[in-house]
């Protein structure tokens, strides 16, 4: 017993990790939010420190893997001296993942925490080491970088201590993102060799019109930057913002596709839906077609816009979910809650008629059953928790038909994301990129399998992220 509470505790902090953020959501708000995901974080790191390490090899979001690492970094006098090389490694890994600007961030918080130890220096030191461009970071996150050297007690190589730290800079700088940087201030031109996010505050002080500084700045661009300003750059006239939609990652390029209008995606139909299905293909990858036949229940209710700092988020996860499922079908049949069959056009209304939809879905003799939904099951209240009981302990007690409910809101007040039923595993999901992996994890939380088993299953996890895996 005491085995299969730790285990429920693991995968409720683990559910927990990969859903919220601390943001606000369609039922809490960023404060219920913060609280809750604060309290399961301080409890997983007093009761089972070595898993709340080891929970950094799967597939949490950034937000709380930074916090995960932070909270290592500042009890590291509670672990013994293995406990602190294991969570070493797993940090270092980490990080190397992570966008620079999380890690940058992370650094000033330690910075503001007064956590300066000798394990933190190095960590913060190999990481600044292993930079592939040390100037390209001194010039886009500066104030952040002069943090995190100061912290580590780093003396910078070359013209970047100058540029960091001196008073009076040098004339001219023989490093050329530092001198294009330094020539910027009174040179127009300069500005377009320099990162967007940095090149847009000089344009905004040489006063250039943002239409020709986007075309002009249109080469520059990152994937994602020409993702986020290419509806924006259109308005304005700047035709060379446009990004290859077939190369982003699925669920971001959901969340785009939502943001346009109806009109707009009607009339891009074709341009859509090939970009999304050649994103779901790519994510796939040797799953593809081998899952048999998939029938999926996917919430377009009105809870599913989520909330203002995460605007249709939920209904993001769903639809990138459905072309996901599409390609790893062999035969695949998507059911909306809102009755709608047209996925492109799909927004949030109405209410949430989930057990209808599920009994639909099992009439279709399915072999998986996959349901996206924030759990919030109220037309009638509870319908889908009773259908999948009785159809799991009476109907197919054999498992004949697997079900598993993936659910992309972290429920504050439950420390949890909401389940349907005990009887049918429930697992949170940011992205839907990680589906494939989260129905493997989502096993454990139907209370069959104990502490050994996943603990078994993290080793391999930690394993394959460290390296190991032979």
């Amino acid at each position: 017993m005491a085995d299969l509470i730790a285990a429920d505790d693991v995968l409720l902090f683990v559910n927990a990790a990969i859903t919220s953020t601390g943001q606000r959501e369609f039922h809490s708000g960023a404060e219920e939010q913060g609280l809750s995901l604060g309290f399961l974080h301080r409890y997983l790191l007093v009761n089972y420190r070595d898993l709340y390490a080891a929970t950094l090899a799967l597939d949490i979001n950034d937000h709380n893997a930074a916090l995960i690492v932070r909270n290592l970094l500042v009890t590291a006098a509670e672990a013994d001296a293995e406990q602190r090389r294991a969570e070493g490694r797993l940090i270092a890994r980490r990080l190397e993942l992570l966008p620079p600007q999380r890690v940058y961030a992370l650094f000033r918080e330690l910075r503001r925490a007064r956590v300066n130890n000798r394990r933190t220096r190095a960590i913060m030191r190999d990481w600044l080491a292993a930079r592939p461009d040390p100037a390209f970071d001194a010039v886009k996150y500066r104030g952040a970088v002069k943090d995190a050297v100061r912290h580590a007690h780093l003396r910078p190589d070359g013209e970047l201590g100058p540029f960091l730290f001196a008073f009076r800079r040098p004339a001219a700088y023989t490093t050329p993102i530092l001198e294009t940087w330094r020539r910027a201030h009174y040179d127009q031109t300069a500005l377009y060799a320099l990162p967007y996010t940095v090149a847009e505050g000089f344009a905004a002080k040489h006063r250039i019109p943002r239409a020709a500084f986007l075309e002009r700045i249109a080469p520059r661009l990152t994937r994602l930057e020409r993702l986020r300003l290419q509806e924006s750059a259109r308005e304005r006239g700047a035709g060379a913002v446009r990004a290859d939609l077939t190369t982003m990652p699925l669920t971001r390029l959901a969340s785009y596709v939502l943001g346009l209008s109806l009109d707009e995606r009607a009339r891009r139909r074709g341009e859509l839906t090939e970009a999304l299905r050649a994103s779901a293909r790519r994510t796939a990858g040797d799953q593809a077609g081998r899952w048999g036949r998939v029938v999926a229940v996917l919430d377009d209710s009105f809870s599913s816009y989520g909330s203002g700092t995460k605007r249709r988020r939920p209904l993001a996860v769903a639809l990138a979910c459905h072309f996901l499922l599409e390609a790893l079908a062999a035969d695949y049949a998507p059911l909306w809650l809102s009755g709608r069959d047209d996925a492109l056009l799909v927004h949030p209304y109405g209410a949430t008629p989930l057990g209808e939809r599920v009994l639909d879905g099992l009439d279709l003799g399915p072999d998986r059953l996959v349901i996206v939904s924030d759990g919030w099951d109220n037309a009638p209240p509870g319908l889908a928790g009773e259908v999948l009981r009785v159809w799991r302990t009476r109907l197919d007690p054999g498992h004949t038909c697997g079900v598993v409910h993936l659910n992309p809101v972290y429920d504050a007040g439950g420390f949890d994301v909401r389940r349907l039923t005990p009887v049918v595993p429930t697992a949170g999901i940011r992205d839907a990129e990680d589906l494939v992996a989260l129905t493997e994890l989502a096993r454990f939380a139907e209370g069959r399998t104990g502490l050994p088993e996943l603990r078994a299953h993290l080793d391999r996890r930690v394993a394959a992220f460290l390296g190991e895996d032979t």
